[in-house]
């Protein structure tokens, strides 16, 4: 089996990317900073040799400098896909999000190019990959994206993050609706985490509910194996973005006691 993981430099990328090598599968992992790609790369590596001396399926790892936001991005991920072979899974981590209730406009843009610019230009790709290779696929192509249950409703604390997250989800339905129309071989899983410990949570303010990054990556593994169309963990999290859905928008608007 062969993954590629965008966004495997930190966080729950760089988990998953290291759980599926340990599995046996082959792993392309791209990210913005090399020397995060090249400790990871060597982690596998050394982690993978008693595995496989005891006869363990070996697994493979190759990692490529991507930066989603540029469309050079595309020809990296190319080149992984040349290496690898038809990829069975893209899975896309990359991602950035931040409070900003001062508005500052680099920040609210940034957000915007990795979220919304950076996923349409793999995910798409991938996808078309696979529409004009769809002889190598005896089983459909599997593409996963983190999104955020930020998604579910518009947080005043931060614009641009829950609305990439809203835009995140609309587009793997909208591309999960034209994969049947085209008849391509893909299916998505669009996973929906609260607050995970990963460098994209601010150590420095208290959330309500937070998991382990192990904890997470045990959702998103289960998620994967079963080829879940969304994962919201954990239950907590399902109770209240289902609460969250019943409350009016001219309520929600009113509301000033959200902060995260």
């Amino acid at each position: 089996m062969k993954a590629i993981i965008v966004g495997a430099t930190s966080g729950l990328g760089r988990e998953i990317a290291k759980r599926l090598a340990a599995e046996g599968w082959s792993v392309g992992a791209a990210g913005r900073r090399v020397a995060e790609l090249e400790s990871l790369k060597a982690e596998i590596e050394a982690a993978s040799q008693p595995a496989s001396s005891a006869g363990a399926p070996e697994s493979r790892i190759l990692i490529a400098p991507m930066d989603v936001t540029k469309p050079e991005a595309t020809a990296a991920l190319d080149t992984l896909i040349e290496q690898l072979g038809a990829p069975d899974l893209l899975f896309y981590a990359a991602g950035m999000g931040f409070q900003n209730r001062e508005l500052e406009e680099d920040t609210e843009i940034r957000t915007v190019q990795t979220n919304c610019e950076g996923m349409v230009r793999i995910v798409d790709r991938f996808v078309n990959f696979v529409r004009s290779h769809s002889e190598h696929y005896t089983r459909k192509a599997h593409v996963a994206v983190i999104s955020s249950v930020a998604g579910t409703a518009a947080l005043g604390s931060a614009p641009a993050y829950s609305a990439t997250k809203k835009m995140q989800q609309t587009y793997v339905t909208a591309l999960a609706q034209l994969a049947r129309m085209e008849k391509i071989p893909v299916q998505f899983t669009d996973i929906r985490p609260g607050f995970v410990r990963t460098p994209i949570l601010n150590p420095e303010k208290n959330y309500p509910m937070v998991m382990t990054l192990e904890q997470g990556a045990d959702h998103i593994m289960r998620a994967l194996k079963r080829r879940q169309r969304i994962c919201i963990f954990d239950w907590r999290f399902r109770v209240i973005v289902f609460l969250w859905r019943l409350i009016p928008r001219c309520i929600w608007e009113r509301i000033t006691i959200v902060r995260n």
